[in-house]
């Protein structure tokens, strides 16, 4: 039979029409279409099964790790909590006569065991058996597994090597399972009843109700089979199904993906244990009837190329539920990742346009992060080309990505002729005022805007002035029964008077979720006069003035803008800071920048007792306080876990030198999680620096070699600076003649100044 002519036909001669009117398939054409239904299917419903036997892996270590550290929770209780469990309803005299003190006791001594105790009947033994394990659940759900990267032993890795392999299929392979079970629910049913389509003599003999039915199966699977591959299924199924298959990882390489990115494996983790922030706090404290109704919101991920945790999703569905809402999470928390989010879930349901302001200091941040986290097209819109940039938004749509500044300058009536799907503001305390320009600016557009989401760390419950001038551009009705007094009655108090416009968490409130280490990369670009300095240094190949030329103009340096947007968002959450950078020089500006309240700087000048002392003094502020150190002074030997926020002033040759400034603050003590902010030009050393350096083979090679000896002397770890400068140098000439389209010099090899 001809295989174009079949798909006309039916079995009994006639033609076969499906709903829309299109011929439905039948012999040859049916045997094929429902061929490839099946296998279809079949590797549909593979993908649950592939992830099911990896979390199986993940389990078969986790559980006896969560059973240890339960037994050892159960071991400090004491016996008598059992009565409380039971309103005092469970003797224990006998119990405690055999000599049994804990509750740790009771739980691992079996029935059999317990009723041979003199004084203890089957009813008494049951109870205390069924006490000891309400207790054991509620315990189970408290306790969270920590990995030690500095110091694994077999179990930590053989955790690791399990945990790798989800955290490399990622997001898409949980996307995939779920795109696998629905495809299986709605395809399974049809393929059997269509399965007759593909036999001329089943179809012969079937009764005429039959072979409607079997067609308008054959139409269903039909639709179904196109539907899956116009988006893209059996790739996604195939790739997923290969991740969650792939060999283990070796010790070394999964230890590296760990430190490059332990918030998935932390994530996964909290998602695997069942631990996790207690509920209220994960959610801000709302009230139930606003809880309930963001809960009830499903988000849509398949824009998302990452997993989120799960009180960012819960923020993303409380800017979609709620609509024109603040998010105010401490700082570290993820703000920009749950809008992300927020725009990716209207973007997956039809929604094409969304407009981004922000500061100057984080637009190259905030454009990364939607092209690194999402499928959707970011637009920057700034600078000289901003009136085009804007066109081509308006015309193709995106995320349109543009400062506070250049926001008014934009094409007047462009609100009117494109809507936003929904405007984001991050840095909202920057429009508290509503007489300034930016202020009036973002307020116009949000009047025409449906969703508008204000990010800001800013505490808002010390403030009330300021979120009442913020929550006026938002939920107008709402200011008025704002008053200072809900901020006085504490921070509980203020966010449930504020709640259907205002989400907080802090680090406290969801630190069992958070990984230990939270580093950011903050991307700035030259100015006119630090690009100079720039350029002038890659032409006489001097290295070391390259890397620090981002302060070579203090006044219009967008690091150290940057620096100082950091710094005062830790201080409004009275966090202490600790500024690490290589140069001498560097910390003499940011020292500028900050003023004369800032420690330090710690230099190889400073004596080391002198050295402890300035720690000593920085950590006994209350409260928020800097200090400034040399990298190499203050990297080894120096206990900072008073701070929580790290800032980097540039990227280090050695990678174990900022592994160890890290090390000083994220160490045994330290309480919070900390952040790690790296601050980085783009086209530039920078960023050669970090391509290079991030490379898994170079990390996989300090790894292997790792020793007491590499850990405490970094000079040991890396070999081939000089190469690698001068490698670097080379590339920025070239780059840079290549822009100027001038013939470049013969470099220089790469010298000090």
């Amino acid at each position: 039979m001809n295989r174009s002519g079949a798909a006309g036909g039916s079995a009994d001669g006639t033609l076969a029409r499906g709903a829309a009117g299109s011929p439905v398939p039948t012999g040859g054409a049916a045997r094929e279409l429902l061929a490839r239904a099946e296998l279809l299917l079949e590797n549909a419903r593979a993908v649950p099964a592939d992830r099911a036997n990896a979390v199986a892996a993940v389990r078969s270590v986790l559980d006896p790790l969560l059973d240890a550290l339960v037994d050892g929770e159960l071991a400090r209780i004491p016996v008598s909590r059992l009565k409380d469990v039971t309103e005092g309803r469970l003797r224990l005299g006998a119990l405690e006569q055999a000599g049994f003190g804990t509750v740790g006791q009771v739980h691992g001594t079996g029935r059999y065991a317990l009723r041979q105790i003199p004084g203890v009947g089957a009813h008494t033994a049951d109870q205390a058996l069924a006490a000891a394990g309400q207790i054991a659940h509620a315990v189970r759900d408290t306790v969270s597994v920590r990995i030690d990267v500095d110091a694994p032993d077999d179990t930590s890795t053989a955790l690791v090597i399990a945990l790798h392999r989800l955290a490399v299929a990622g997001a898409d392979a949980r996307r995939a399972v779920d795109a696998a079970r629905r495809l299986a629910e709605l395809l399974g049913p049809r393929v059997e009843t269509a399965a007759p389509g593909g036999s001329r003599l089943r179809m012969l003999v079937a009764g005429r109700g039959s072979r409607a039915r079997v067609r308008e199966a054959l139409d269903a699977v039909r639709s179904a089979v196109a539907d899956a591959v116009e988006r893209e299924l059996p790739v996604l199924f195939a790739q997923a199904s290969a991740d969650l298959l792939r060999s283990p990882a070796s010790p070394a390489e999964a230890w590296v993906d760990f430190e490059l990115r332990s918030a998935e494996y932390y994530s996964l983790l909290a998602e695997l244990s069942g631990s996790g922030p207690d509920r209220d706090a994960a959610e801000g404290f709302l009230p139930a009837g606003i809880a309930d109704r963001v809960r009830a919101l499903r988000l849509d991920d398949t824009r998302l190329r990452v997993s989120l945790r799960g009180y960012q999703a819960f923020g993303a569905r409380f800017a979609l539920a709620q609509k024109r809402v603040i998010i105010g999470d401490e700082m570290g928390l993820g703000k920009t990742v749950q809008a992300i989010a927020a725009l990716a879930h209207l973007a997956a349901r039809g929604e094409t346009h969304f407009l981004v302001v922000c500061p100057a200091s984080v637009l190259i941040n905030w454009t990364r992060e939607i092209r690194a986290r999402s499928t959707l097209r970011a637009v920057p819109v700034h600078g000289a080309e901003r009136v085009e940039a804007f066109a081509d938004w308006r015309e193709a749509g995106g995320v349109a990505v543009t400062t506070f500044d250049a926001l008014h300058l934009l094409p007047e009536g462009a609100a009117a002729r494109v809507r936003p799907g929904m405007l984001v503001v991050d840095e909202a305390h920057f429009v508290k005022n509503p007489e300034a320009r930016r202020s009036r600016a973002v307020a116009g557009w949000a009047e025409r805007v449906e969703r508008v989401l204000f990010l800001t760390g800013t505490p808002m419950e010390n403030r009330v002035e300021e979120f009442r001038s913020l929550v006026r551009q938002l939920r107008p009705e709402l200011a008025p029964s704002v008053s200072t007094t809900h901020g006085a009655a504490g921070s509980r108090a203020f966010r449930r008077a504020v709640a259907p416009a205002y989400l907080r968490r802090n680090q406290v409130d969801v630190l069992a979720e958070l990984p230990a280490l939270v580093q950011v990369d903050e991307w700035e670009e030259f100015g006119a006069e630090d690009g100079e300095a720039y350029r002038e240094a890659v032409a006489s190949g001097r290295f070391m003035r390259m890397r620090r030329a981002a302060y070579a103009a203090p006044g219009t340096s967008a690091k150290l803008e940057r620096l100082r947007e950091l710094v005062g968002e830790a201080r409004d959450n009275e966090l202490k800071v600790v500024v690490f950078s290589y140069f001498r020089e560097v910390l003499a500006a940011v020292g500028d920048a900050l003023g004369p309240d800032a420690f330090g700087p710690l230099s190889g000048s400073v004596p080391p007792a002198r050295r402890q002392e300035l720690v000593d003094a920085f950590s006994a502020v209350e409260g928020h306080a800097v200090l400034l150190s040399q990298i190499q002074a203050g990297g080894t030997g120096l206990n900072m876990q008073a701070a929580s926020v790290v800032i980097l002033c540039e990227p280090q040759i050695k990678p174990t030198l900022e592994h160890q400034a890290v090390a000083r603050a994220h160490r045994m003590g330290q309480v919070r999680t900390v952040q790690v902010h790296r601050l980085l030009a783009t086209d530039s050393v920078d960023q050669r620096l970090v391509e290079l350096l991030a490379r898994k083979d170079r990390l996989f090679d300090a790894y292997a070699r790792r020793s007491d000896l590499a850990e405490t002397t970094p000079d040991a770890v890396d070999v081939s600076d000089a190469e690698l400068a001068r490698r670097i140098v080379e590339e920025e000439q070239q780059r840079l003649a290549g822009e100027t389209g001038r013939p470049r010099p013969g470099p220089p090899p790469p010298r000090a100044p």
